[in-house]
């Protein structure tokens, strides 16, 4: 009456594999999919009824079955209620947790058939899970990649869609599968504290870890430091678990933050550790030159030194840069061949993009945080011979701490800033601003003389343009390259490097100017 008892012809795997032991699962069905959104379910597919920061997946179980769902997982205590929608019901302790161990089952465990790198941290996890990519496909080996900006399956590279950094559960065991299935050997995977503390990565089989740095942000999730940094280290803790993986697995630790050695107890993996400061590391990088928009400088390991180069600027690419090579390594890629393939990696879309050839400089950045914005605010400040003009904000339903870390560093760096929307979302634009402002006030920029506001984006970008003279360099930060921005109503299509090139074209439309 519910399906035949073998895997549907879609599945990887079994999903019934990935229920607690205790649950009965003879009258279980096979399924197509496994989904946690009612919105798209479809015939033969599995609904998990996941509790949200906003909604209960509970209350869309009945819309599910009329969609054709042929199966419903709950949170132990609810099964009851939904007993009269005519199919089985599941309960476990936990339908978050169990949505990992579901979708893994259900793709056939594809972790176990990778070799699986994790970088995590505050800022640079974009760019290292780049960079490492590009050390392993100059060796020769095939990796697939799940980051921020972009995914990677076979030799098929697919701009991300979402605002996630890490995709729920169901997509990125899929991802992962599609990755066997395309021939490759390794995955590197972004993995956000939002990702690891809501088990989206909790069934992958990770090999090496890596900690870019630790700051503070997404206190509004967390709630406390304390509870984002454990989040955090639960991708190391994850090194432990069982596995049917010869390969040896290793934390990779940035020597250069305070917090390694804490992160470092929190696996029986041992440590490789890298630092751009401290000459108490495993991979030290030392020597930096910077040259055009990137640096070269000097690798140093236990066994050789050898010269590098980054194509992305700045001290903080340079850790980036050290990390993928700490990570090569573990991963036994051969040190030259890893620092070839991290010299010729172009790039990452909206991490320090220069906008056109113009007679202003433009740069776009995702800088989002108080540290990053200081971060590519100093970069830009020694390539600078006239103003740096930045415009940012600051995101809605986002920490207070944020907002003021932002603006006191603008206020110490930037020679003139323009206040504007980031991702509003609930909260009133000008509200943000408002705290914005009072944490420039205070740093001792005075409105008027060093800021100003412009509430609506493009006019922002606009005003920042218009101010900007031949010398100066506009920064344009916060959103980088995210294809929408979310306001009250929703998402609106949106992309800062767009809005820069029109305005650069309609400030800049005669030729001659461009000399």
């Amino acid at each position: 009456m519910h399906g035949d008892r073998g895997p549907s012809m879609s599945a990887r795997g079994d999903w019934r594999d990935g229920l607690p032991d205790d649950v009965d699962r003879a009258q279980l069905p096979a399924i197509q999919r496994v989904q946690h959104d009612s919105r798209i379910v479809e015939p033969g597919d599995l609904f998990v009824c996941v509790p949200g920061l906003r909604v209960d997946g509970h209350e869309f179980a009945a819309a599910a079955v009329a969609s054709g769902a042929t199966a419903i997982v709950a949170e132990r205590g609810r099964g009851e209620t939904l007993a009269p929608l005519g199919v089985p019901v599941v309960e476990v302790s936990s339908t978050r947790r169990a949505l990992s161990s579901i979708a893994a089952a259900h793709e056939g465990y594809p972790s176990e058939r990778l070799t699986v790198v994790g970088v995590t941290g505050t800022n640079g996890k974009t760019t290292t899970t780049l960079l490492i990519q590009a050390a392993l496909e100059a060796y020769g080996e095939s990796a697939g990649l799940i980051s921020t900006v972009e995914t990677r399956v076979g030799d098929t590279a697919t701009a991300n869609p979402t605002r996630m950094s890490t995709p729920e559960a169901p997509e990125v065991q899929r991802l992962l599968a599609e990755m066997v299935d395309a021939g490759n050997e390794y995955a590197v995977v972004e993995a956000t504290s939002h990702g690891l503390a809501l088990d989206r990565l909790a069934d992958i089989a990770f090999d090496v870890a890596v900690l870019t740095n630790l700051g503070e942000d997404h206190l509004d999730f967390h709630g406390t430091v304390e509870a984002y940094t454990e989040a955090k280290m639960r991708l190391f803790a994850q090194l432990d678990a069982a596995t049917s993986k010869a390969v040896e697995r290793r934390a990779v630790l940035n020597a250069d933050d305070p917090s390694w050695r804490r992160f470092a107890s929190a696996t029986r993996a041992p440590a490789l550790t890298y630092g751009v400061e401290t000459r108490d590391a495993d991979v030290v990088a030392g020597r930096i030159d910077d040259v055009g928009d990137g640096s070269t400088f000097e690798l140093e390991t236990p066994q050789e030194t050898l010269t590098a180069q980054v194509r992305l600027p700045g001290r903080f690419n340079v850790a980036n840069a050290a990390a993928a090579f700490a990570a090569a390594l573990a991963l036994g890629v051969d040190p030259w061949m890893a620092s070839v393939g991290i010299s010729q990696c172009a790039g990452v879309p909206g991490r320090f993009e220069r906008i056109m050839t113009a007679p202003i400089g433009v740069v776009v950045d995702y800088a989002h945080t108080g540290d990053a914005l200081a971060n590519v605010l100093t970069l830009l400040r020694a390539l600078t011979d006239g103003r740096l003009i930045v415009v940012f904000g600051s995101a809605g339903e986002r920490p207070s701490e944020r907002r003021r870390g932002m603006g006191a560093v603008a206020a110490r760096q930037a020679d003139y800033a323009v206040l504007t929307e980031e991702d509003p979302r609930s909260e009133p634009p000008d509200a943000i601003i408002d705290e914005i402002a009072r944490a420039m006030i205070a740093a001792g920029a005075e409105e008027g003389d060093r800021f100003e506001r412009a509430p609506d984006r493009r006019d922002a970008i606009a005003r920042a343009i218009g101010l900007a003279e031949f010398g100066d360099v506009v920064l344009i930060a916060g959103k980088g390259h995210e294809p929408t921005i979310e306001r009250a109503d929703g998402p609106h299509p949106w992309d800062d490097r767009r809005v820069a090139r029109e305005v650069l074209l309609e400030r800049f439309s005669d030729p001659d100017e461009w000399e």
